[in-house]
């Protein structure tokens, strides 16, 4: 099992898996894109408000479409539907209850969206 790092995250986000919503995502996939997501996030607003416009506003859209195929992936690797994510949408509570189910630890073997990255991969041979 190797670990991914921030760079492999935004890499994999950003490109490879950019709109991918089936499949399973790792927590460390998932956190390191939130990481990356939240500085872009305060950057542009930096830059919006001593510009005084909300125009540069549209530097953060590329980021949404990743940020959202990411967590349904996060969720289909420990077992729930990506409209799960809709909790977070629930007055004071689901913000947490969202994030709380993002750092519940994968399903270890494969689900019905797909094998664990976790696994393993043994040579053929």
């Amino acid at each position: 099992m190797t670990t991914m790092s921030f760079a492999d995250a935004a890499r994999m986000c950003l490109t490879a898996k950019y709109a991918t919503f089936s499949g399973r995502a790792r927590r460390a996939e998932y956190w390191w894109f939130s990481l990356l997501y939240v500085i872009a996030t305060g950057v542009i607003a930096g830059i919006c408000f001593a510009a005084g416009t909300l125009l540069p506003g549209i530097l953060l859209l590329p980021f949404i479409v990743p940020m959202l195929s990411v967590s349904v992936r996060r969720l289909h690797d420990t077992g729930k539907p990506g409209w799960r994510m809709l909790i977070a949408l629930i007055p004071a509570v689901g913000p947490i209850l969202y994030l709380v189910g993002m750092t519940v630890d994968s399903i270890p073997a494969a689900n019905q969206y797909g094998p664990s990255p976790k696994a393993v991969v043994q040579p053929a041979g």
